[in-house]
């Protein structure tokens, strides 16, 4: 796969060598695109998609996101952020610019489960996502043959009770300055505050639930006993309260009586790697903004 996702990468950074998106969060007030639009202009910047949402005009919060392409971009990164700081303290803003053609590098966790891990792999492989995988890292080493099929290396590090600190400490000596984030696709291990402090809103899990119903283990079979009529996924970044960060993407399918635990397994397998892929594509295209353990996510 490395020939063919090196060449689509080459693509995209050339496709996007001057663009960049501007992700802001800040308390509403009258002024603020006016502010950011007269920026770029004089800037010589073109805006080429601009979206905006506010909890509430009087006394909310604002968000938006603005691409924009400017010429000769990557030679400008630094004074472009330094000229927006002053805007950015006139409206109090949390704020980042992203440069689209610095490709994002996302470790992928796993466990034995295959659906999340073959689902990201192909849209790799196809270009429906844009990303550098520099490893996959697995507690079982059940796919290691089909990873590296896909020129991406494997790391096994097992994990147990006892091991579990120095598994993580292994984890993280590979992450440091390889990655940008992590994806866990169906890893079943949770991860301690401290290595999650590490990577915060930077890593993306996906629940075998429609959280918040059914929060932790075996949430089909409690599912299954409840006689639920809805089943879906959660795909969510990792706070230090398990499954209870931000939630990114979600979807549902309808079930009857006629459903076993084992087919609610089966269709549940369907949506968690649609909704995972959605929440990965849409951090990569740098379409979320995170608030008090909520998203605001543009699409």
């Amino acid at each position: 796969m490395n020939a063919v996702v090196n060449e689509q990468l080459l693509s995209f950074n050339e496709r996007n060598r001057n663009r960049a998106r501007l992700l802001i969060s800040c308390p509403d007030q009258p002024g603020i695109v006016a502010a950011v639009s007269q920026f770029l202009y004089n800037e010589g910047a073109n805006i080429v998609q601009s979206d905006q949402y506010s909890t509430d005009p009087e006394g909310g919060r604002f968000f938006m996101r603005i691409a924009f392409d400017l010429p000769n971009l990557e030679a400008k990164e630094e004074a472009l952020c330094r000229a927006f700081e002053p805007v950015a303290a006139r409206f109090a803003m949390d704020w980042r610019i992203s440069f689209a053609y610095r490709i994002k590098r996302m470790a992928i966790f796993v466990s034995k489960q295959e659906h999340c891990l073959l689902e990201l792999l192909w849209q790799l492989k196809s270009g429906d996502l844009i990303a550098e995988v520099p490893f996959v890292i697995s507690n079982h080493q059940d796919h290691q043959e089909i990873v590296e099929s896909f020129g991406i290396p494997f790391y096994h590090i097992p994990v147990s009770k006892e091991s579990k600190s120095a598994a993580e400490a292994e984890q993280l000596k590979l992450l440091a300055g390889n990655v940008d984030f992590i994806v866990l696709a169906r890893y079943m291990q949770v991860l301690s505050p401290q290595f999650v402090s590490q990577y915060p809103n930077r890593i993306i899990n996906i629940h075998h639930s429609f959280l918040p119903a059914f929060v932790g283990s075996k949430p089909y079979e409690r599912a299954y006993e409840r006689g639920v009529k809805l089943i879906g996924a959660t795909s969510h970044y990792v706070t230090y309260e398990l499954d209870a960060g931000p939630i990114i993407e979600q979807d549902v399918v309808r079930v009857n009586h006629r459903h076993n635990v084992s087919d609610l397994k089966r269709i549940g397998r369907q949506i968690e790697r649609v909704v995972l892929a959605r929440a990965v594509k849409w951090h990569l295209e740098d379409r979320i903004i995170s608030y008090n353990n909520k998203t605001v996510v543009f699409v």
